[in-house]
């Protein structure tokens, strides 16, 4: 029978595929540490309180790309090259989403309405984040080549969530309420196409991968294409709300190390 756990296993339990997986996903997370520990550094004067929070958002990420790096070494791998249709990142900023990587480069502070792009931004991308991993930790939470690794990024995913959250509601209390919605609706609906397209060519390279019968390549694409028909009508509503977290103040701390990843 066709499912998520069975397709996770599939992909896990074959090198090339699980090298793919890896490559891409850290690939992802150290676009998002180099992006947060720009915004950090070039925060607007009205924000600096909230270099802390943006810099551990950056660190956690790229504490994400090395346990992936690590997971490929434990099976003597090095990184794929990562095709640019399966680079989410990329594809978001070319639709306009979130900050530019031109912008950050520059050494200019950034605006206020700059900061509420990228908490906005975030808040998306962190909700598609947070219940992926969360899948990922009940199918893998166990295992004992994934588990302690799912489990880590995963709660720090979640953390992330509520700090979006938290700060978003914040701003909103100063006035920004208006403006945060519509960016929050223009990340939403720019996301689950990304999502949607990514989502296609990661299964297809992986149907190449495991040479997966033409009826399976296209039943998993239908259900890719499922859920983005939800996701367009109703769905999208789920990452544009904003509600107090019950953890509060989710990146105030240090990271969490990953000796066990290094």
């Amino acid at each position: 029978m066709l499912s998520a756990r069975s397709l996770f296993e599939e992909i896990v339990g074959n090198d090339d595929s699980f090298r793919l997986f890896c490559s891409i996903a850290a690939s992802g997370e150290a676009q998002g540490g180099w992006e947060n520990g720009r915004i950090a550094a070039l925060l607007p004067a009205s924000m600096a309180a909230l270099a802390p929070k943006v810099a551990r958002h950056g660190t956690d990420e790229d504490k994400h790309g090395r346990i992936f790096q690590a997971l490929m070494r434990k099976r003597g791998m090095t990184p794929a090259p990562v095709p640019v249709e399966t680079d989410y990142t990329a594809l978001l900023e070319r639709r306009g989403i979130g900050l530019t990587h031109d912008k950050l480069r520059r050494e200019e502070p950034l605006t206020e309405l700059d900061i509420i792009t990228y908490l906005s931004h975030s808040r998306v991308t962190e909700e598609r984040a947070s219940g992926q991993m969360l899948m990922l930790t009940k199918y893998f939470g166990d295992h004992p080549e994934l588990g302690r690794a799912v489990r880590m990024i995963s709660d720090d995913e979640d953390n992330h969530l509520a700090y979006c959250h938290e700060e978003l509601l914040r701003l909103a209390r100063a006035g920004h309420g208006r403006t945060i919605q519509r960016i929050l609706r223009e990340c939403a609906r720019a996301e689950i196409v990304v999502y949607r397209d990514v989502s296609l060519a990661v299964m297809a390279h992986m149907g190449r991968i495991l040479k997966w019968s033409g009826p399976k390549s296209a039943a998993l694409a239908a259900g890719i294409w499922a859920v983005y028909c939800y996701e367009r009508v109703a769905g999208w509503r789920r990452m544009v709300g904003l509600r107090m977290p019950e953890r509060r103040n989710a990146l105030g701390g240090p990271a969490t190390p990953e000796p066990e990843f290094a």
